[in-house]
């Protein structure tokens, strides 16, 4: 869970760090066994998270995404997962 809240943070933070943008949808709902998030800002950036304590209630599985526009015009997007195996991000470009 401490993975996921950081990653939540990191995220937020960066977002609402580009004062320009506004919030055009925010949600979250946390529970003690699963938590979901989506983040989308008038600049382009969007960000949607989500993740479950598995059965043996000692490891999260979460998968997400995020994208954005580079300041030279180029739009990334990147699709993970994170597990007891660690962190698996796919880049599209």
């Amino acid at each position: 869970m401490k993975f996921a809240i950081v990653l939540v943070a990191c995220l937020l933070a960066f977002a609402y760090a580009n004062e320009e943008a506004d919030v055009l949808k925010e949600f979250s709902e946390v529970n003690a066994e699963d938590f979901k998030y989506v983040l989308e800002l008038s600049n382009s950036i969007k960000a949607q998270q989500e993740g479950h304590l598995e059965a043996d209630k000692e490891n999260w599985v979460v998968k997400g995404e995020y994208e954005f526009d580079t300041k030279d015009g180029k739009h990334v997007k990147v699709s993970y997962t994170a597990d007891d195996h660690g962190y698996h991000p796919t880049v599209q470009q």
